[in-house]
């Protein structure tokens, strides 16, 4: 028997589809849980065919925060076994820190919104200096749109670190950063595999919300609902719309450079128009990516099959 796969996840619903696809294909693979695991650094030789992360910066919602941490680790130790690891130590990294890929924006020449990074409530009203309001303060470790709040004023601000009622989450850091009204009501979510295009959409927002995540939206743009394979079965519905999209060709090919920077394999890049300039600006970089619920009527083809696709190509590099 060949080496299983191994998907290293800890959300019970969003890779369903992948599993589906893969049992389809006669693919052996074994589910690992980030929450609860172990590994031995002595090991010299892996069970597993090749790993694919889906470690999720969000999981501390869910009780697995042991896992985020855990897993910088346990990629080095199968990259160093040199195991093929789809979205590995480099790719993750980036996903678990707002700060590092502000950073790898700015190494790119990118615009994004004007941000500052703080680990004290006592510096976030000075971070907001020369910021236009209102702002965002954001965990540097969130996910889903986890630990956002909106202040209209530096007076509210002021109030809030006053109270040390801002929420820096489980690393203690977060940006203070403009909010950028999105012009036309809508952001765009470009996914990436292999670090080239796969699909984009536009997501229309209220503005006010800041879950964006693809595979919990139910409509399409013409209000049809969608099939949410993808996402928890008793995730609430969210009102919140999405039709398919292709971006101009400069934005598919600064998402392309972004991912194979940032060496993730798998993942979304979220940009939108600033309404108060045309502007730009390119604000979150993921390396879990659920695809939009209901691809085939959104994006015309089924995202899943040219994922395990990409699986097979990539276990298949090593017995090369």
């Amino acid at each position: 028997m060949p080496k299983p796969f191994a998907i290293y996840h800890e959300h019970p619903d969003w890779f369903r589809p992948l599993f589906a696809e893969l049992e389809r294909r006669d693919i052996p693979f074994v589910r690992l849980d980030p929450r609860a695991h172990c590994y031995d650094p002595r090991e010299k030789e892996s069970p597993y065919s090749l790993v694919f992360n889906r470690m999720s910066p969000s999981a501390y919602l869910r009780g697995g925060v042991q896992g985020m941490f855990f897993t910088v680790g346990f990629m080095a130790h199968l990259e160093r076994l040199g195991v093929p690891v789809v979205n590995g130590l480099n790719g993750f990294s980036i996903e678990i820190s707002k700060a590092r890929q502000l950073t790898l924006l700015e190494a790119l020449g990118l615009p994004y919104p004007r941000a500052r990074v703080v680990n004290h409530a006592s510096k976030v009203v000075e971070a907001s200096e020369g910021l236009r309001f209102p702002v965002v303060v954001k965990a540097n470790i969130g996910g889903s749109g986890a630990g956002i709040v909106k202040y209209a004023s530096r007076d509210s601000l002021a109030t809030t670190a006053t109270a040390n009622g801002f929420d820096f989450g489980v690393d203690h850091t977060a940006l203070v950063q403009e909010f950028v009204p999105a012009r036309g009501g809508h952001i765009t979510r470009v996914e990436t595999l292999g670090g080239k295009f796969l699909y984009a959409i536009k997501v229309y927002t209220t503005g006010e919300s800041f879950n964006l995540c693809p595979a919990d939206i139910c409509q399409r743009a013409d209000g049809v609902e969608l099939v949410r394979g993808a996402c928890a079965i008793d995730a609430p519905k969210t009102g919140l719309k999405v039709q398919g999209y292709t971006p101009p060709p400069k934005a598919i090919a600064a998402c392309e450079t972004i991912m194979q920077t940032a060496g993730i394999d798998v993942g979304g890049i979220e940009y939108m128009i600033d309404d108060r300039d045309g502007g730009i600006v390119y604000y979150d970089i993921n390396a879990l990516s659920n695809f939009v619920a209901d691809a085939v009527n959104v994006v015309g083809f089924d995202p899943f099959a040219r994922l395990v696709d990409y699986l097979v190509m990539r276990a298949g590099e090593r017995v090369a």
